[in-house]
């Protein structure tokens, strides 16, 4: 028997698939049949080369949803239940966090330690099925598993995806609190994902930024009060749309999550006074801006708040999060692109065109 797995062999050039032997796992291991694997602006990136020591040939994809097929030994979820065959699992995509280090010990920044690999974007294909474009994952001793609750079905999961991590992860970095007025920028992944958590934050308005329409409307069903489609209203026209509706001030909190530089600048004259811009969607180098650090920065007494990734206390959360409140966003609109294996150039091309807001590759066959 062979596994088949979709594979990028280098920067722009069409994924290909290849056939991989079915793996000896070692003590600790875990093999999972994947159910479905999200297609992000990370794999858009990867496939053009826009990310730093990626060690191609890989097989992409970071976030997923596996079936249990073999475990080795006695492997353990993340609070200490025994793993299963037949259960469904998702798992931390960072592995081998060295917990020793300057950042994981002192700073407690976990995304930060140099030794940390992550399945999909800095594991090799030639190092063995360590990415859910594929119809098996194999879990390394030590990755971080999460059990899914009966309450959450793997494709509501799913439509999160990594964008729910993330943006609780902003949002918690934007310390939002009952009655605030939060505007996102951008409605993708991370900023519909953002909306709903702000409001279960306590956010009292919240204002969505972005495009195009069907995507606003959607971040209206997650509860965005206002929204501002960037075709339609100039910079300055924003600017004024935002401080009509908070009263002259602006946002008390306000999180990019476009990935477009000049989001920075705009973001940071759209909050208040003494507010707080987290800054979540640069993920990859798409140039520079400049502000005038007096009246941007200093005078307005601005907190700015880089937000990079996301940990397994950020995941597990995001899990716990959506299986309790899996019925009152509307989850699954997110979803509007669903790929076999043999058509994950068509799901690239869908998520690099903005076509799907969330694609999922199901290598095994559609959702049951």
């Amino acid at each position: 028997m062979s596994i088949r797995a979709v594979v990028l062999t280098e920067p722009d050039t069409p994924p290909v698939l290849r056939a991989f032997e079915v793996p000896v796992l070692e003590d600790g291991a875990v093999l999972l049949e994947t159910i479905a694997s999200e297609v992000c602006g990370t794999d858009v990136h990867l496939h053009h080369g826009h990310l730093s020591g990626v060690p191609y040939p890989i097989i992409p994809g970071h976030v997923s949803v596996g079936r249990v097929l073999q475990v080795k030994g006695d492997v353990r979820d993340v609070e200490g239940a025994a793993i299963t065959k037949g259960e469904i699992v998702t798992f931390l995509d960072v592995h081998r966090t060295c917990g020793r280090c300057w950042y994981c010990q002192v700073a407690k920044a976990s995304t930060r330690c140099p030794e940390r690999r992550v399945y999909g974007i800095t594991y090799s294909a030639n190092e063995g099925l360590l990415g859910g474009w594929s119809e098996r994952i194999l879990l390394l001793p030590g990755v971080h598993i999460i059990k899914l609750p009966p309450s959450l079905p793997a494709d509501v999961f799913m439509a999160g995806g990594c964008g729910l991590p993330t943006a609780l992860h902003a949002v918690q970095r934007g310390d939002i609190t009952f009655g605030d007025t939060v505007v996102v920028q951008g409605a993708g992944p991370v900023g519909l994902c953002s909306i709903a958590l702000a409001q279960l934050q306590g956010a009292s308005q919240i204002i969505a930024i972005g495009g195009p329409p069907h995507r606003l409307a959607i971040a209206r069903t997650f509860g965005a009060d206002l929204t501002i489609d960037i075709a339609e209203h100039s910079p300055e026209e924003r600017f004024r749309m935002v401080r009509d509706a908070t009263g002259g001030r602006g946002a008390d909190v306000t999180i990019e999550a476009t990935g477009v530089p000049a989001a920075v600048t705009e973001g940071m004259r759209l909050t208040r006074d003494a507010g707080t811009f987290v800054v979540v969607g640069q993920y990859t180098d798409h140039g520079t801006v400049s502000f005038n650090p007096h009246l941007d920065l200093n005078r307005p007494h601005l907190q700015v708040r880089g937000c990079w990734g996301s940990d397994l206390g950020h995941v597990y959360r995001a899990v716990r999060t959506m299986a309790r409140h899996a019925e009152r966003f509307p989850w699954r609109s997110m979803i509007n692109g669903r790929y076999p294996l043999e058509q994950a150039d068509q799901a690239l091309l869908a998520a690099e065109r903005q076509e799907s807001i969330k694609a999922l590759i199901l290598p095994n066959g559609p959702l049951a």
